[in-house]
């Protein structure tokens, strides 16, 4: 049986993407930060309490999935933070590091340690979860946008380094997914902009083509085919699932 390790896998597209594992077979293992979010989810399911950002926890996971599964067939390296809603020149040093550290520096952690085990076995799959913010910018919220763009060449690195030794490595750009985390975004989002939050929403979902929010499932079902046999020979490649974004940031 497949087994697959899920970040930030206890709610939202995380906990999408664990359901949609386990219904093709997969054995699921989901690190989160979130104790009380981990508790609430299914008993069959591997868990552990895990800080994305904290190195010595991440080995600590890595070494506790090694001796209880012996190797890893996909990682889902998708713990995210939305980081503050600011103009540039009123963001605190401190609040960059913390959504780049959560980001960037948590898939980074993550890629690290599943590295060699997929690299001894000969095969594995990598899916980082980025954003369209990681291809278009996001005004307001420059930390978070920077960390999306920077995994991108860190999943093609990946795809470069691991690719000969059987391991593929991709990204998924999601757009402005339906839950709790992107209702915070828009009422910050709004409040930055002098908007109000219905405006602001109807912008996200306005400036796709399909006119449209990405629900959970939608990024979930495109990871679970990134790591299955079916994309075999997709590698290094960035796809948005995101109902094509045809203006980034309308109305600003």
């Amino acid at each position: 049986m497949m087994r697959v390790l899920i970040t930030a896998g206890a709610s939202g597209v995380g906990r999408a993407m664990a359901e949609a594992f386990e219904r093709d077979g997969w054995q699921v293992w989901i690190a989160d930060v979130d104790a009380a979010a981990l508790q609430n989810t299914p008993a069959g399911w591997r868990k552990s309490h895990v800080d994305v950002a904290d190195e010595e926890a991440v080995s600590a996971l890595f070494a506790e999935i090694g001796n209880l599964w012996g190797g890893l067939d996909a990682l889902c390296a998708n713990a995210g933070v939305a980081g503050p809603t600011a103009a540039v020149e009123d963001i605190k040093l401190q609040d960059w590091q913390a959504c780049v550290a959560v980001n960037l520096e948590g898939a980074f952690l993550a890629a690290k340690y599943a590295a060699p085990m997929m690299k001894a076995a000969g095969q594995g799959a990598i899916v980082v979860t980025s954003s369209t913010a990681g291809q278009y910018g996001y005004p307001y919220r420059a930390p978070y946008a920077a960390a999306k763009w920077a995994v991108i060449g860190l999943t093609k690195t990946l795809a470069m380094e691991l690719g000969p030794y059987g391991v593929r490595a991709n990204v998924i750009c999601p757009g402005a997914v339906e839950g709790p985390r992107m209702e915070g975004v828009l009422e910050r989002e709004a409040a930055a902009k002098g908007m109000t939050r219905d405006a602001v929403y109807e912008g996200y979902a306005s400036g796709t083509a399909l006119g449209s929010f990405v629900e959970g499932r939608d990024v979930a079902e495109m990871a679970a085919f990134l790591c299955s046999d079916k994309a075999r020979l997709v590698s290094g490649q960035v796809i948005a699932v995101d109902g094509f974004t045809v203006n980034p940031d309308p109305k600003v």
